[in-house]
């Protein structure tokens, strides 16, 4: 797998899967009929932001990562950053590989830490995948979210140090 930046070319393959994984509601605090050209907006902002993909040998992406400053101004040492995997690429390995590599981009970028400002606390594969990485839960929001199938669920506010 190769991690590369993501170009205005690779849209066409990005938004299947992000319209797919935005529509379920289960994972992402966006509302589910989000049009194509608001996402494209939102997936592939201009910098300070940064967004990469990851594909396989074959050139099909297979997921992709959106990364920058959590807030502006006095807050914009700290990196945040969105995910979305392909489903027919789940479990195998590429959001490890897209939480690596935006570590790795944080830490060269001169960012003192990651915060993740909502992780559905029933998205159990990310959670353990970000622990794993080295980030805890610094606090759950109740019912901050409200999930086709669990109903109203806790927003997971994840951090990691990296300076």
């Amino acid at each position: 797998m190769l991690i590369r930046e993501a170009t205005g070319e690779d849209w066409p393959a990005i938004w299947p899967f992000l319209h797919e994984i935005v529509a379920a509601g289960e994972t992402y605090a966006l509302p589910r009929d989000l049009g194509e050209q608001a996402a494209r907006e939102l997936w592939l902002p201009a910098p300070p932001w940064c967004t990469a993909v990851i594909v396989n040998d074959f050139g099909d992406i297979l997921g992709s990562v959106k990364m920058g400053p959590n807030r502006e101004g006095p807050g914009s040492h700290i990196a945040t950053a969105s995910f979305m995997v392909a489903p027919a690429s789940a479990g195998q390995g590429a959001g490890r590989a897209l939480g690596t590599h935006m570590l790795s981009w944080a830490r060269t970028e001169g960012y003192r830490g990651v915060q993740f400002n909502a992780v559905v606390e029933t998205n159990t594969r990310a959670v353990a995948l970000w622990k794993s990485l080295g980030f805890t839960v610094i606090g759950t929001v109740p019912e901050a979210f409200h999930h086709p199938v669990h109903g109203y669920v806790g927003l997971h506010v994840m951090h990691q140090p990296i300076s």
